[in-house]
């Protein structure tokens, strides 16, 4: 109550909600060095895909670090990624074209040889699931036209 008796419509200060602390912030800073470093190793390793894992490690640091944050937005390679893909923009399809066929690629000789070591036959429909969301996910992002070099 305020001192004229009135309801304060002022609401306590809090930490914003998109902003992760203490262990949480902890655990989601290192998840997004380790989808940073997926990422990285992506644009060396034919098949690991370096789209998904960018926009996962960019999704973390929002929510974790401000600093690392700035570092993903700012890089040269994977920067306008995540600023297509916050500002609404979406992806192009060159990116999605190339996340598509490494998850596929990845995928299919992940599923191969984990079957053909034994394992049982639902592991290799739940890596078909998460494929298929993961290819899902990309497929109805927005598409983006392709960046000019002024851009």
């Amino acid at each position: 109550m305020s001192m004229d008796g009135a309801a304060s419509t002022k609401e306590p200060e809090t930490t914003p909600a998109t902003e992760a602390t203490g262990v949480r912030r902890t655990i989601f800073t290192a998840l997004g060095l380790l989808f940073s470093g997926l990422a990285i190793a992506g644009t060396f390793v034919p098949g690991l895909p370096t789209t998904i894992n960018v926009l996962i490690a960019g999704y973390f640091f929002a929510k974790s670090s401000p600093r690392f944050d700035a570092w993903l937005t700012s890089h040269k390679v994977f920067g306008p990624i995540i600023t297509d893909y916050r500002s609404g923009r979406g992806l192009t399809i060159r990116m999605k074209t190339i996340s598509s066929v490494a998850m596929s690629v990845s995928i299919f000789i992940s599923t191969w040889i984990i079957l053909a070591s034994g394992a049982p036959v639902w592991v290799g429909f739940a890596m078909a699931l998460a494929w298929a969301y993961a290819l899902w996910f990309i497929l109805h992002q927005p598409t983006a036209p392709p960046r000019t070099n002024s851009e």
